[in-house]
């Protein structure tokens, strides 16, 4: 949502200052510019990315326009969860948590939370660590750098669309100079007539730089920005888990655990102490 605002109010002000100046709303009107430069600039995008980068900003793009996937009822949720885990395992066992690691749809503890196990991917990297645990995995160090090694994996390809977006924003000022620079060879073709159809095609030119830069800077660089900030704020979710599971390895209680995920966290999103407390206080018993 607050994409769509921020266009309208580029456009809204670019427009309105170039309307309080005087000037003439159907000069900046030339088709044969914005077909030079968004045509190039998306043959260059074709070019510079693999089917997988494609997609992945289709889904970037989708998830600016949506904002962070989760929210604080979501990390409230998360935090309960790993409550629930550390709980089990500290009164019974580690072992006690492989029928609900190898089978999680089919869990008691999981179907406690369905909005998380409607998320596969971070159902998946929890039991992953978990599975790891009750395998016999003890040294809380090893497992950080394995989990550190994976983040920066999702998070490099989660990047890879925000990337993308990045470098078709650095090219655009430049295909707006290739426009203009058409636009002053067909000029240059026409020297003889006069000054006024000399002016409108000069006028039409230089139309293109000013689309270029317009394109670049006023959309696609923040929307580029927008993915990426989209995507960091959504990685905090698997490095509350991280913390949360480095803390109950070290050998933390379950209250104290969660305590070490909740502070990860950024503050917009974060529960407070007493909040969570409220949430695993009404939860069953293990």
């Amino acid at each position: 949502m607050l994409v769509i605002v921020g266009a309208v109010i580029v456009l809204g002000a670019v427009a309105g200052g170039y309307l309080m100046n005087g000037g003439e709303p159907k000069v900046l009107f030339q088709p044969a510019e914005f077909l030079i430069i968004l045509g190039a600039a998306a043959g260059a995008f074709v070019i510079g990315n693999t089917k997988t980068n494609l997609k992945a900003v289709v889904g970037g793009l989708k998830r600016s326009l949506k904002g962070p996937t989760y929210k604080k009822k979501d990390y409230v949720e998360l935090l309960s969860l790993l409550y629930q885990v550390f709980r089990l395992a500290k009164t019974k066992g580690m072992l006690a948590l492989e029928q609900h690691v190898e089978k999680p749809d089919e869990s008691t503890l999981f179907a406690q939370f369905p909005a998380i196990l409607k998320n596969h991917h971070a159902v998946e990297f929890l039991c992953d660590y978990l599975r790891m645990m009750t395998l016999g995995t003890e040294n809380a160090n090893e497992v950080e750098t394995l989990i550190d090694a994976e983040l920066e994996a999702h998070h490099g390809e989660q990047h890879a669309a925000s990337h993308a977006v990045q470098l078709m924003a650095d090219g655009m000022p430049a295909l707006g100079i290739v426009a203009a620079v058409l636009g002053v060879i067909h000029t240059m073709g026409s020297i003889t007539e006069p000054p006024e159809i000399l002016g409108h095609l000069i006028g039409a030119a230089l139309v293109g730089t000013f689309f270029g830069v317009l394109m670049s800077y006023g959309f696609v660089a923040p929307l580029g920005n927008a993915i990426a900030g989209v995507d960091n704020a959504d990685s905090k979710y698997f490095q509350c888990m991280k913390a949360g599971l480095l803390a109950h390895m070290q050998g933390y209680p379950p209250a104290v655990s969660i305590e070490f995920a909740r502070k990860v966290l950024w503050s917009t999103e974060r529960p407070s102490f007493y909040e969570v407390e409220e949430a695993v206080s009404g939860l069953p018993a293990v």
